[in-house]
């Protein structure tokens, strides 16, 4: 199971680079142009997940500062700003998982939920929902950005040899 989260880690690293790196090729005015989607533009999306990565890794690293991370500003005022951001968050969650043991699996650690206190998350299940939030919100970006004179990039094709992107042999 460690494996896989690693493998889920590298994807993750690899799919924010290449969809940051293709939002950099913006025209001016499109980074933060309002659109339909959760957030109202790529900038407001792609900012969410680098926030939540940071809320969900203090927890993982047991850092206690908790819902306070989210009172800082981290505003970007373009991509390549949030991609420079981003790599070593990225990086942090590389290496956490790698060094997870089979016993760290079921471990518990507290996650600041404001007003409903402190809740006591596995960490294999904190892992999978921050997979799966990334993955939901950078779908969301995805789709904005088909909406923009730029091509979305493929990010569905990390794990399989048949159709990996050269660019995912970085995070292997």
């Amino acid at each position: 199971m460690k494996s896989s989260f690693t493998l889920l880690a590298r994807n993750n690293a690899w799919a924010n680079h290449r969809l940051l790196a293709t939002c950099e090729a913006l025209p001016p005015g499109e980074w933060d142009a309002e659109r339909v989607s959760f957030f109202p533009s790529l900038k407001a999306t792609l900012e969410h997940i680098h926030e939540v990565d940071l809320y969900y890794l203090d927890a993982l690293e047991d850092g206690g500062r908790g819902r306070a991370l989210f009172s800082e500003d981290r505003s970007f005022p373009d991509a390549a700003a949030l991609r420079l951001a981003q790599a070593p968050v990225d990086a942090r969650l590389i290496a956490f998982c790698e060094t997870l043991t089979e016993a760290d699996l079921s471990r518990q650690v507290a996650t600041d939920r404001g007003a409903h206190g402190i809740v006591a998350e596995r960490v294999d299940h904190l892992l999978l929902h921050l997979f799966q939030h990334q993955i939901h919100h950078r779908g969301q970006a995805h789709a904005m950005l088909a909406g923009t004179s730029v091509a979305p990039p493929q990010l569905d094709e990390f794990f399989l040899d048949y159709d990996r992107h050269p660019s995912a042999e970085a995070y292997q």
